[in-house]
């Protein structure tokens, strides 16, 4: 997967990166890194992004994700801090979900940013635990969450239901649903912290969703969509003919990547905008 990212990938020339591994001010760790594109500095009035890599729960890491979290950085105009959270098999629910929360809790306790000048974003399995987080009673909402074909339903139901319209290129729902399974092993599907209520919960952030028409999280992304405006909330969703899974990070596989990218970029103006955060992109 890391091969296909770099060869597929944007342009890492520019970038700046900062390694993070410390405590949060209760003591919890955290790892992850600083993501600066080409032109960004640390010094940025208008805020960050709060990335969440995905690859169910098991694979991938702030390195395989880095030439698009940098891509993000500087079409923004904002730096991205990208957790590392720790990856089953070894590390099981909600050991994923807990760092994701520490990292988010570091950013705007420990570090000080106010919510309203943070984004949210998320990939995959990412987008799972980015609506988890939120969906928490005690968490501070940011301007805005941007999802890149999110999982919401961990059964995979929706998306065996998706495969019967055409096969997705990438992977099976059956192959999928084994990955998962490292992480959530021993735990019931119905817990509410992986059947996500998000018809019922919280209002979110205003969402930007944006999945591909050949991949089979579309249907997750649709139902996402849907419960997210039925609990109130303003989303976005976009579903972008024949592209494959989180195709925004394969600009050189794709010429949809960058048309994407731009709307994503103006999408995350605009929320910082409402909020009256400085100018981005």
């Amino acid at each position: 997967m890391a091969r296909i990212m770099d060869t597929f990938g944007p342009s890492l020339s520019g970038t700046t990166t900062v390694p993070v591994d410390t405590r949060t001010s209760d003591g919890r760790r955290l790892v992850g890194e600083w993501v600066y594109g080409r032109g960004v500095g640390p010094d940025v009035p208008a805020g960050a992004i709060y990335f969440v890599h995905g690859s169910g729960y098991a694979l991938c890491s702030p390195r395989t994700h880095r030439r698009l979290t940098s891509w993000l950085s500087r079409l923004t105009g904002l730096p991205v801090f990208s957790v590392d959270y720790r990856l089953a098999p070894r590390h099981r629910f909600p050991a994923a979900a807990d760092d994701v929360r520490s990292g988010w809790e570091w950013l705007v306790g420990d570090r000080g940013m106010p919510p309203e000048s943070l984004t949210i974003a998320g990939d995959s399995a990412g987008g799972h635990l980015a609506v988890d987080l939120l969906l928490q009673p005690d968490v501070p909402h940011p301007a805005a969450l941007v999802l890149l074909s999110p999982l919401l339903d961990l059964t995979f139901g929706l998306a065996r239901t998706w495969e019967r319209t055409g096969r997705d290129p990438a992977i099976r729902s059956r192959d999928a649903a084994r990955l998962i399974e490292l992480y959530c092993a021993g735990v019931e599907p119905a817990h509410p912290r992986l059947a996500l209520d998000v018809a019922g919960g919280r209002l979110l952030p205003p969402t930007l969703i944006h999945a591909g028409g050949a991949e089979m999280l579309a249907a997750d992304a649709i139902a996402l969509a849907d419960d997210l405006r039925r609990a109130g909330g303003e989303c976005d969703l976009r579903i972008w003919p024949d592209q494959v899974h989180v195709f925004q990070a394969l600009p050189r596989l794709t010429p949809a990547a960058a048309p994407a990218m731009r709307e994503i970029t103006r999408f995350i103006a605009d929320a910082l905008r409402d909020n009256n955060v400085g100018q981005v992109g």
